[in-house]
């Protein structure tokens, strides 16, 4: 269970999955869409999710080829769950900061 949980709670996996859950979606989407993700870390985390069975991978037969990445029935299931947690963490990230800056404040007085 750890393993999945790794793979599937990872900040990558979840936007990526977040990314696609309005239909398919091409690589260079993906690179726009997500903030701070690398090209390798995109390459690598979209094939662990399609190892997975999270994501499809469709490369169509064109000159380029276009690649598009959609969420498997698993990922929509998983979906919805990740839309929560991601609702959750908008909704707070205010309150967090707000948190770590007190705490980074008391400890540095001594507490």
């Amino acid at each position: 269970m750890t393993e999945v949980l790794d793979r599937v709670a990872g900040k990558w996996s979840i936007l990526i999955i977040v990314a696609v859950a309005d239909g398919p979606a091409r690589f260079t989407e993906l690179e726009r869409a997500i903030d701070g993700i690398s090209r390798r870390m995109l390459t690598l985390t979209l094939r662990n999710l399609e190892r997975d069975g999270l994501l499809t991978r469709t490369v169509y037969a064109t000159v380029p080829p276009k690649v598009d990445y959609r969420l498997t029935d698993m990922a929509r299931e998983l979906l919805t769950s990740l839309l929560s947690l991601t609702g959750w963490a908008e909704r707070h990230r205010g309150d967090i900061a707000a948190a770590r800056t007190a705490y980074d404040a008391a400890a540095s007085h001594g507490r």
